[in-house]
């Protein structure tokens, strides 16, 4: 057989449109690796504009670095003339699967990227939730960590985190303590009142503005009770907090106002 015939036997249309269609899938990557590119550095200036988590930074352009890499190969199948709608179901399926085994661990990623987005917290700041009180000392993807008054590490995950009441003490810059003071039925109202404001006017930390304040809240069974309210600087706020538990009991009993205490009976027949 000579290379004429050989020539003549070979399927150009064939050939010709297999050809087409590898040179339109060389352009769909060609274009669409560009496209890629484009949109990721968009992706990663927007997120530098709203100043995102570096830990969750890294993660979203990967993520979407992936996602946008899968649909590229998708398309470039596609314009070859390679069924994709398999591939699709193959990618759905495995991705149904592994939502389900990690349930979980998804409702943490979830709750970590909320925290981090919209950020109710930040690290440094002293929060409560989940029953447990401290400052932040890392926010990850999957859990929080603070670090506790008595030094300990408390990990919650971020999946519940998110989902409950968060208390943030450190959002706002000063912070108002709220102190029940009990006093006998026979002190002096007036005087009692008149030394919970001298502790506090007394106290370069104790805020002047706005006023601490002083006032009859309860008769109980057993005492006058006042409400002793003061404000203070966040970081303050620990040191005038016993400061006034502690000269509260000086002054009354130096001035002889009685801060009353339960007393147990002893009847003898």
């Amino acid at each position: 057989m000579d290379i004429k015939q050989l020539i003549d036997k070979i399927d150009w249309g064939l050939i010709i449109g297999y050809g087409l269609k590898l040179t339109g899938a060389i352009l769909v990557w060609i274009i669409g690796s560009w496209l890629i590119k484009k949109v990721m550095k968009q992706v990663a200036r927007l997120m530098d504009k709203r100043d995102y988590e570096i830990s969750l930074k890294k993660f979203l352009l990967n993520l979407i670095s992936w996602t946008l890499k899968i649909v590229l190969v998708l398309a470039i199948l596609g314009t070859l003339g390679i069924e994709t709608t398999s591939f699709a179901a193959i990618i759905a399926a495995a991705g149904l699967a592994i939502g389900m085994a990690l349930q979980g661990s998804l409702a943490n990623f979830a709750g970590g990227t909320l925290i981090m987005i919209f950020k109710p917290f930040k690290i440094g700041d002293f929060i409560e939730a989940q029953g447990v009180s401290g400052t932040v000392k890392e926010i990850g993807i999957f859990t929080t960590t603070l670090n506790t008054f008595g030094n300990q590490l408390a990990i919650i995950p971020n999946g519940k985190l998110s989902n409950e009441n968060i208390i943030n003490y450190s959002a706002e810059d000063t912070r108002r303590d709220n102190l029940t003071i009990g006093i006998g039925y026979s002190s002096d109202i007036k005087k009692a009142k008149s030394i919970l404001l001298a502790i506090a006017n007394d106290y370069s930390k104790i805020l002047k503005d706005p006023a601490p304040q002083v006032f009859v809240a309860e008769l109980a069974d057993s005492s006058v009770n006042f409400t002793f309210r003061f404000w203070a600087k966040n970081e303050d706020f620990w040191d005038c907090h016993f400061y006034a538990i502690e000269e509260v009991k000086t002054r009354f009993d130096a001035e002889g106002i009685e801060i009353p205490y339960p007393h147990q009976v002893e009847i003898q027949k």
